[in-house]
């Protein structure tokens, strides 16, 4: 972790990290990363600086350096991590349940960075501040070099929903819960606002993390959950986190593949709710049938992120009834920091794993 050495108390306190943080940037498509060297950071109040244990390589970070998501440069990538605080800014910090946070908490934290002010934060929607900051998708500068997961540092700024993790549960199953997992709770979350489903049928289609995440959850809540994508591998899978095979039509359908939004809109009984929560990069135009929806009293819903009381239940289920799934084999490969470019080649990759893991300073 290094030595710190922190200046006096100002409304900035100044780090010194010995050695010094560092990051991997990536500067545009076709090219490789770039390694910097990060020798301190300023936290403001409520800052937070958190070496990172472990990082994974989520599909939006594939999509970017594939050029399929548009995203200012330089830019530190990466929002699936766990990690240690090693400092805070002169006022402290708290995690989402309000308990202050100290020296050596492992941690993870939301993807968004929100004001809590705004319309929408006040609305239960600080996702979609209107002041948003996101880590991994904001260009490096005005916020520091240590914006990203791809470093062995992050900055965490005032604004991050900030849990406290147990120290028996692995990397690998917490590192994807920034993301995935939480995501995947906000969308069974939202089904559950019209279905109790202890009892319930629930299609997903998608196997991958977070379709599997949903699966799991959805399954410890008493629903009987369908799984379906077109892996056999990931089919397979998805019985190990709970999927089995529907005998009616679904009450619940959650589109996590961003694939099959026209199967999950068609495929949902009368009354029932889909939620599309994999639709979030450019796709082709999907038919919508208008007509069908209104007679079939079908709800529509989408969910992007998720709030820092969903990460907090996220964090809950990982360290509850969660247990009983095969979280930590998602992470099929580990790698070094300093090899991820070739670790963004193996996960865009046929047959690669649900996650890669990065680790600092290997």
């Amino acid at each position: 972790m290094g030595t710190l050495l922190i200046r006096p108390p100002g409304h900035r306190r100044d780090v010194a990290l010995r050695p010094a943080a560092t990051a991997m940037v990536w500067i545009g498509e076709g090219h490789p990363h770039e390694i910097i060297a990060v020798p301190g950071v300023a936290l403001a109040d409520g800052d937070v600086l958190v070496a990172v244990e472990m990082s994974t390589i989520c599909g939006s970070d594939v999509h970017t350096v594939q050029g399929r998501r548009s995203a200012p440069t330089p830019l530190v990538l990466g929002h699936e991590s766990v990690g240690r605080v090693i400092a805070t800014g002169d006022t402290g910090a708290s995690t989402v349940d309000g308990a202050p946070l100290r020296i050596g908490d492992r941690v993870v934290w939301s993807v968004t960075i929100s004001c809590a002010s705004c319309d929408r934060c006040l609305r239960g929607m600080p996702q979609k501040c209107r002041s948003l900051g996101k880590y991994g998708h904001d260009r490096v500068g005005a916020h520091g070099d240590l914006t990203g997961a791809f470093a062995s540092h992050v900055q965490l700024r005032e604004g991050t929903a900030i849990v406290r993790v147990p120290e028996a549960l692995p990397a690998a199953v917490l590192a994807p819960a920034g993301c995935a997992t939480a995501t995947a709770w906000a969308a069974v979350a939202r089904a559950a606002r019209d279905h109790d489903l202890d009892g319930a049928a629930v299609r997903i289609h998608g196997a991958g993390l977070v379709g599997l995440s949903a699966a799991a959850i959805a399954a410890e809540q008493g629903a009987t959950v369908e799984v379906l994508d077109p892996n056999p591998d990931r089919r397979a899978l998805a019985a190990r986190f709970g999927a089995t095979s529907l005998d009616r039509e679904p009450d619940v359908v959650i589109e996590a593949s961003g694939h099959a939004v026209g199967e999950a809109l068609a495929g949902v009984t009368v009354g029932g709710t889909v939620v599309l929560v994999g639709s979030v990069f450019p796709g082709d135009p999907v038919p919508f049938d208008a007509e069908s929806i209104v007679r079939r009293l079908v709800t529509v819903a989408g969910i992007h992120n998720y709030t820092g009381a969903e990460l907090a239940a996220a964090v809950a289920f990982l360290a509850g009834r969660g247990r009983a799934y095969p979280f930590g084999d998602a992470v099929g490969a580990v790698r070094g920091l300093h090899e991820i470019d070739a670790a963004l080649e193996e996960a865009a990759a046929a047959g690669a794993p649900l996650r890669i893991g990065l680790l600092p300073g290997h």
